[in-house]
């Protein structure tokens, strides 16, 4: 007679139970229609995650392993504008979408795989902390920013209003500093204008394309009109997009009647935005630069394909995809790219960007703003 020992018997109960499971998903995933290769794929994921919660030497979080397994599958399409959005990550991106979230006040560029601080808004928690423009963000609560997505860090530096996060800084001369600043509310009105001094210029800067954006552009361009414009230079540098339904609004105020953009999704169906604007009232030139994407590129498109704009500046990023907020089941959600979006002349921008009408780049100790001195050389001229 041969003894088996408690550990075997043990062991042994555990895959029966585990063999057991499997058969019973398997014959749900036939209840439910599934092919032999998916529900094999439903079987070894879902006995995948009954072997950790059974074996691993820790005790584990369910929960935590769905979100992750979820990000997982979300990463595996590597794309940089699909993710999977936590809770507090989902809850962030609304609060953003609608233009009021707890923040710190400041707008940030991404180039070379580096987080710079474009601006710093006046009065809020980031210039009482002393950020500057052009500090570099190394890390987000510890977190080096190189794990995140890039349009993950903005989400991880918002959260709720009074909470504070830590901001890892580099600045050049100096050694890296934390920063740790009081989140606050931030009311961000995202098109903001002014007549440039000694002109019949306008100027209109949209930051981002938000709930409001396009009614806060029509009541700048309206004002403008007002106090004797006669020419117009839109400012979309370092703009990162957003809602293709306020660029469309901003662009039925300037691109004459036809095509705005196209969006074609992966079975070729396709959904057309167009202009009723018979003829566009003033001139524009548009300032671009390789931060400014996704919508802000769906604008400067359509103005420079009909001929209703020149753009000003450098190659924009190259951001041509669609991508759809879904909520899922527990507070979370799913950020993904759905399709790509086309200019009136049929251009897909996708990974490649906008080439400006004409190129203007910095340079190493420029103390004035050449683009828009540029800008307004180009207009004065179109005015004419």
């Amino acid at each position: 007679m041969q003894y088996v020992s408690k550990k075997k018997i043990i062991l042994g109960l555990a895959a029966t139970a585990l063999v057991s499971s499997l058969l019973t998903l398997m014959g749900l995933a036939a209840v439910l229609g599934l092919d032999g290769a998916k529900t094999l794929d439903i079987v070894r994921f879902l006995g995948v995650k009954r072997m950790i919660e059974a074996r691993y030497v820790r005790d584990v979080n369910p929960h935590d392993l769905m979100n992750g397994a979820i990000d997982g599958m979300v990463k595996s399409l590597g794309d940089p504008h699909s993710i999977y959005l936590k809770e507090d990550m989902y809850k962030t991106l609304k609060e953003h979408t609608a233009g009021t979230f707890g923040g710190i006040g400041v707008t940030m560029g991404f180039k070379d795989n580096k987080v710079t601080i474009v601006s710093v808004l006046e009065g809020t928690p980031g210039e009482a902390a002393g950020l500057k423009a052009n500090d570099e963000i190394v890390a987000v609560d510890g977190t080096p920013v190189t794990e995140y997505q890039p349009e993950e860090v903005s989400m991880h530096i918002r959260g709720d209003i009074g909470t504070d996060v830590t901001l890892t800084i580099r600045r050049a001369g100096t050694e890296d500093r934390d920063y740790t600043i009081k989140r606050d509310t931030i009311k961000l009105r995202t098109a903001k204008g002014m007549m440039l001094e000694g002109s019949q210029m306008g100027y209109i800067r949209i930051a981002s394309f938000g709930e409001n954006t396009g009614e806060e552009f029509k009541e700048e361009f309206e004002k403008l009109g007002q106090e004797g414009m006669q020419g117009l230079i839109i400012d979309l540098r370092q703009n990162p997009g957003g809602l293709v339904k306020s660029c469309v609004e901003v662009a039925n105020l300037l691109v004459p009647k036809g095509p705005i953009v196209s969006v074609v999704q992966r079975d070729g169906s396709k959904e057309e935005h167009d202009s009723s604007l018979e003829s566009p009232k003033y001139p524009v030139v548009v300032l671009i630069d390789g931060n400014s994407a996704s919508a802000s590129e769906i604008l400067a498109g359509a103005l420079q394909d009909t001929g209703a704009g020149t753009l000003v500046g450098t190659k924009s990023y190259g951001k041509g995809s669609v991508q759809v907020v879904v909520p899922l089941f527990e507070d979370d959600g799913l950020k993904l790219t759905i399709a790509r979006y086309y200019t009136p002349n049929g251009r897909c921008i996708d990974g490649v960007g906008i080439e400006p009408d004409v190129t203007v780049d910095f340079a190493e100790g420029d103390t004035t703003d050449v683009q828009l001195a540029k800008a307004r050389e180009i207009l004065q001229q179109k005015m004419q």
